[in-house]
């Protein structure tokens, strides 16, 4: 486990560059003070959790108000540091895409604290064992989408990535939320992803809270592998990511699912 302990805030006075949804434009000068609360993640003291536990709560709190409040954050997974937002706030989800300079075609994925969470926003046609063999873990599972999910959340696609990193934070900052997260790399769209909260300090000025988990280790930079199964029976790879060897033995080895000829 891991607790957490307020390192500062950062007062910064910047030109805040302004994106399309599809490409960069001239960027805007805003001289505006804008604040970033940088929070980091310690190891836990096991001799005593009580102080540890309620600094735990205090910067979920902190970070779950963030979010609610429309804001965009950087947090830690298992696997890389990512950019998160309530997804289904349509301006943050926006926000986002300006932050990195994504273009609008290139989908985001959805962050959930619990299996049983997917159902509501996603048409599962897999068993749900199969989830919970791959889930939580750094694993991205793309499935229909339900109307439940925001509809300006990836508009030119029925299907939707659905993650529940295995690292808890995430976990308990979605069920704290109640509802899921919009989830991206933490760099500027085409830039190398990210292993600590320093390598993307360029973008904490446009950020309400980064939290530092520290270096993420045992991954490397491919962030979570990502699979198709939205088809009855198979799977299709779209990002090969960290994982794509244990993700594979599961699928066909446990499951029977065979590969999608386009991969093959």
């Amino acid at each position: 486990m891991v607790f957490f302990r307020f390192i500062r805030t950062v007062g910064i006075r910047l030109n805040i560059h302004s994106y399309t949804l599809n490409k960069p434009f001239k960027s805007v000068n805003m001289c505006k003070e804008l604040k970033t609360r940088v929070l980091r993640l310690s190891p836990l003291n096991s001799d005593d959790l009580t102080p540890q536990q309620k600094e735990w709560t205090e910067i979920l709190n902190t970070t779950v108000k963030a979010l609610k409040a429309g804001q965009v954050v950087a947090v830690p997974t298992d696997t890389i540091y990512g950019l998160a937002c309530v997804a289904q706030n349509s301006e943050a989800v926006k926000r986002v895409y300006d932050i990195k300079g994504r273009n609008g075609d290139k989908p985001l994925a959805i962050c959930v604290g619990e299996i049983q969470d997917i159902y509501r926003y996603c048409k599962v046609s897999v068993k749900e064992e199969l989830l919970r063999d791959l889930l939580p873990g750094p694993v991205t599972l793309v499935l229909e989408r339900s109307s439940t999910l925001n509809g300006d959340l990836n508009p030119f696609t029925k299907l939707i990535g659905v993650r529940i990193p295995d690292h808890p934070f995430m976990r308990h900052l979605c069920q704290m939320c109640g509802e899921p997260l919009a989830l991206t790399s933490a760099n500027v769209s085409s830039q190398t992803s990210t292993v600590a909260a320093d390598e993307f300090e360029d973008l904490w000025p446009n950020l309400a809270v980064v939290v530092d988990g520290g270096p993420i280790g045992g991954k490397s930079r491919l962030g979570s592998t990502v699979v198709d199964l939205s088809v009855c029976g198979r799977y299709r790879v779209i990002r090969p990511g960290c994982a794509l060897s244990a993700t594979v033995q599961v699928l066909e080895g446990k499951y029977g699912l065979l590969e999608d000829p386009v991969n093959q």
